[in-house]
């Protein structure tokens, strides 16, 4: 019989497997910005594209249960991989483009560690711990 983790694990990867979770990130986020580049993709639609995804967290104005699942919407790879097979099925360049910004925007949120959220609060991801719920 194994032991239940520390509280302060439970929920959260720590040590080597957050590690290469936050790799898979960046990896992630390059193949992302390398097919955009691909795609023909101009650069100014990706720099105002980018940070979009982070709109979802105005889901916190209505409570932790609601942001974390606006947040987690926008931050999942479930959608753009819809958009983007939507673009494929479409033969859509610019659907496929977008959904390109919207894979590199979470590579890179998941590269520095801002995971998909619980409904504690923003802090609590399942990448680890981060603000005032990693210093508490």
């Amino acid at each position: 019989m194994t032991e239940c983790p520390a509280p302060e694990f439970i929920g959260a990867t720590r040590g080597a497997p957050a590690t290469l979770l936050r790799l898979e990130g960046l990896l992630v986020l390059g193949v992302a910005v390398a097919v955009f580049h691909a795609l023909g993709g101009g650069w100014l639609m990706f720099a105002v594209l980018f940070l979009v995804p982070d709109l979802s967290m105005l889901g916190y104005l209505a409570g932790p249960r609601v942001g974390a699942a606006c947040y987690n919407a926008g931050h999942s790879y479930l959608g753009p991989a819809l958009l983007g097979a939507a673009g494929l099925y479409m033969s859509a360049p610019l659907i496929q483009q977008i959904a390109a910004i919207w894979v590199a925007h979470v590579g890179f949120d998941r590269a520095l560690g801002y995971g998909l959220k619980y409904t504690e609060g923003f802090g609590f991801t399942h990448l680890g711990f981060k603000g005032r719920a990693a210093r508490a």
